[in-house]
């Protein structure tokens, strides 16, 4: 966008909000905001003060699923203790891990022969309210005061559960790490079970980032309501070192632009505002990567950061990005000029992955079937994160099973379904 103002001499006025950071004057500099418009706000300043505790003891054990059924005493205990009667948020990584923990809870409140401490309605309210849930665990629960939150359930049940814990029916909610990004419901206590999830990708338990836990912990403290807010973090042990050093003091923001670099350059291709390689160096300049290569040049494979070395770095970067596009069928290449082909303008236009398109180009044509061509937009890397909602597996399932039939008459439904399980055993 600053590159384009400076083409057409018209001004554009940025506006950035960001968390706890080290590097702010490299983002303000890349935005162009100077030193009297950029404001950098101390935790003191929060309307509402937090108190931050990080279990002192950690939990012991290399076992992710053991270490989080540990958590969920001094969970209990930690509610009794810092919000025995006001609104409680509790942050844990997986769908499944919100049951297990609620059902722990509801399990030590009637080992205190409190089972329904957390209800803040009456019977026939809660009745009228059950009869609308629809997922089974989130009714159980409920019936105790206690709320489910998390993608898996449909928008029905979610809206309700928000609703009732916003009003004060339901005193505590758990929820998985996306409520802190998309929802505002602030609470008296926060507490974060765990600081690590599963990632699909690399297939092993992973930390969330520190922004992460800052966000979730900045829902604690409710404005006009609370004095203070309080955060209670549960962390394995070796990290608990970690979180106390580095939980309020800032890392660097680096460039992540080197990733998708081919899709950028693309629909700039595409607008006009890249029409030869000069452009792209150019437009390059502008960029934060720049920035943060002349700062920390060995985060991006750099030895130094030379003048001759960035600007050799840049024209490589370029060149291969090219080139890359014009393989996938997204762009031309006439010497050092490039001008967008079809494939290309359709990337920029449903903002799609250059190599995408590149699939669908060489394998979709005027004959492909409806099977083949479902087959071919499956694999499309968009659908790479899409997680399976909650109990929709087996609906997949079945949908195969009906699909093998209705296509092979011959073959019974109970076949189908063992050459199914055989299918997929030998897929896993």
């Amino acid at each position: 966008m600053r590159y384009i103002s400076s083409q057409t001499e018209r001004a554009v006025r940025f506006v950035g909000l960001s968390t706890a950071l080290a590097n702010a004057h490299d983002l303000a500099d890349w935005l162009g905001v100077e030193d009297i418009g950029l404001f950098n706000f101390k935790p003191s300043v929060r309307p509402v003060p937090l108190e931050v505790h990080i279990q002192a003891s950690g939990y012991p054990g290399k076992f992710y699923c053991p270490r989080m059924n540990s958590m969920n005493k001094p969970t209990y205990a930690a509610i009794c203790t810092h919000s025995p009667t006001k609104p409680v948020l509790i942050f844990v990584s997986s769908r499944r891990q919100t049951r297990l923990t609620a059902l722990d809870l509801i399990q030590f409140a009637a080992s205190d022969e409190h089972p329904r401490q957390f209800l803040r309605m009456p019977e026939e309210a809660l009745q009228m309210i059950l009869s609308q849930v629809s997922d089974q665990n989130l009714r159980h629960t409920l019936q105790f005061g206690i709320g489910l939150h998390h993608a898996g359930l449909n928008d029905k049940d979610r809206s309700l559960t928000e609703e009732l814990f916003a009003n004060n029916k339901i005193q505590v909610l758990v929820c998985t790490s996306t409520l802190a990004w998309g929802v505002n419901l602030p609470a008296h206590l926060v507490i974060i079970k765990g600081t690590e999830y599963y990632d699909g990708k690399a297939k092993r338990y992973v930390d969330f980032p520190i922004t992460d836990i800052l966000q979730m912990m900045g829902r604690a403290g409710r404005p006009q309501y609370d004095q203070h807010g309080k955060a209670v973090i549960l962390v394995h042990e070796p990290k608990k070192s970690f979180y106390k050093k580095f939980l309020y003091e800032p890392f660097p923001v680096e460039s992540s632009l080197r990733e998708q670099l081919h899709e950028h350059i693309n629909a700039e291709i595409v607008s006009g505002t890249i029409c030869h390689k000069e452009d792209a160096l150019h437009y390059l300049t502008w960029t934060y990567l720049f920035r943060r290569l002349m700062v920390n040049p060995a985060y991006y494979g750099l030895e130094d950061p030379e003048p001759h070395t960035v600007s050799s770095y840049l024209s490589s970067l370029v060149q291969d990005t090219f080139e890359d596009l014009e393989d996938s069928g997204c762009i031309k290449i006439n010497g050092d000029s490039v001008e967008p082909l079809m494939l290309g303008s359709i990337a920029s236009q449903y903002y799609l992955k250059y190599l995408t398109v590149s699939m669908f180009g060489s394998n979709i044509g005027p004959y492909t079937s409806l099977e083949v061509f479902l087959h071919i937009l499956s694999g499309a890397s968009e659908y790479d994160e899409l997680p399976v909602r909650h109990n929709e597996s087996w609906q997949l399932q079945r949908k195969e099973i009906d699909l093998i039939h209705s296509s092979y008459g011959q073959v019974d439904k109970g076949s189908a379904t063992a050459a199914l399980a055989m299918l997929h055993k030998k897929e896993v």
